[in-house]
């Protein structure tokens, strides 16, 4: 056996570790001011879309506990 074997990169390439704060700064995101700023009351037509979200959302999340 010879060790003067190379080893194998990884795949994928490792990626450079950057801190989330660098990437905010890179992104140009900044602090939410306002939680009214989140707000989208526009998001789902009805009452009964809304519903049928939730329903299907609570489902899936205790789909894994079985």
């Amino acid at each position: 056996m010879s060790s003067n074997a190379e080893p194998m990169p990884a795949w994928p390439p490792a990626a450079e570790h950057v801190p989330a704060a660098e990437l905010a700064r890179r992104q140009g995101v900044q602090p939410v001011a306002a939680i009214d700023d989140l707000a989208r009351p526009e998001l789902f037509q009805s009452d009964d879309e809304l519903d049928e979200f939730l329903t299907d959302l609570y489902a899936s999340r205790r789909a894994g506990l079985a």
